[in-house]
């Protein structure tokens, strides 16, 4: 059995780097992990379905060529969501989590990612027909035969973690979570991480701030500009550090292709945050004061 993995604070989301997004060649995703581990992101998070199911393909094939040691990087990839896609006959989207196919997919992982092992695998999001006893046979066999070093989940709810906990160990669980979408600050999701000392990575860490033109948005405009003179940083910089600050002590999924923004995540690790400006972002977010 490989020995624990060791996850880097900022990990590169890798979803658009191939048919849904920027369609890099091999040599430019190769060319674009070479610079992630330069700045000292060694985590890399996949799911099956990324670009149709082809995305892990993709970057296997251009990590195999790239000269990296597998040793220096961490693969996580994702598995249960089934849709229509070539080569994927099925008549409604939905989630599959029979022992058979966890294994089936992992194993597809493990081949198209040109690797022997995952050093995470994440469910990727709940089903109420995933039956907790049929999961964690899967995973304690894919672990006992060295193909998966931790196992956790996405999107799931403390209450869903720990109807899998019957049979399993959670070691992490990948949500949503930024100053714009906080929900599991309130819901017991972050709290059920610091108490079980889970990894915590938050997808979409920017939120919806550059994405949407509302209210919201301007609200934080107001509050976070000031901000980012004071700290001389960039806007994105300051909503990364806004996520770093929670004690759950989370890893943001970063999923841009741009150097210059990778780096400035990185960058964003240093920041340290005052209390109340935090206080001030939440405020401008919810529109209101807290109680």
């Amino acid at each position: 059995m490989q020995k624990k993995s060791s996850y880097s604070k900022i990990v590169a989301g890798t979803m658009t780097w191939g048919a849904w997004g920027k369609q890099f060649s091999k040599r430019e995703m190769a060319e674009l992990m070479q610079h992630c581990l330069e700045i000292g992101i060694t985590t890399f998070d996949h799911a099956d379905i990324y670009g149709d199911y082809t995305n892990e393909a993709d970057f296997g094939k251009a990590f195999s060529e790239s000269g990296i040691s597998r040793e220096k990087i961490q693969l996580i990839s994702k598995c249960g969501i089934q849709f229509d896609a070539k080569g994927r006959q099925n008549r409604v989207k939905h989630y599959e989590y029979s022992k058979a196919y966890i294994i089936t997919s992992v194993e597809r992982s493990l081949r198209l990612l040109q690797t022997d092992y995952l050093d995470m695998l994440l469910l990727h999001r709940p089903s109420p027909l995933m039956h907790p006893d049929e999961i964690g046979e899967a995973i304690t066999r894919l672990q006992k035969e060295g193909k998966l070093i931790d196992f956790g989940v996405s999107n799931f709810n403390p209450s869903q973690v720990a109807l899998l906990e019957k049979a399993v160990p959670v070691t992490s669980n990948q949500v949503e979570f930024s100053l714009t979408q906080n929900n599991v600050m309130y819901d017991g999701t972050l709290d059920d991480c610091i108490i079980n000392k889970r990894l915590a990575m938050s997808w979409s860490p920017l939120g919806t701030y550059f994405r949407e033109n509302n209210t919201v948005s301007e609200r934080i405009t107001k509050a976070i500009e000031p901000l980012s003179v004071n700290y001389n940083c960039t806007v994105d910089q300051l909503l990364l550090a806004w996520v770093l600050k929670h004690p759950a002590q989370v890893c943001p999924v970063v999923g841009t292709t741009t150097k210059s923004r990778l780096e400035a995540a990185i960058k964003a690790t240093e920041i340290n945050l005052d209390l109340q400006d935090w206080f001030i972002l939440l405020e401008a977010s919810n529109g209101n004061e807290v109680p």
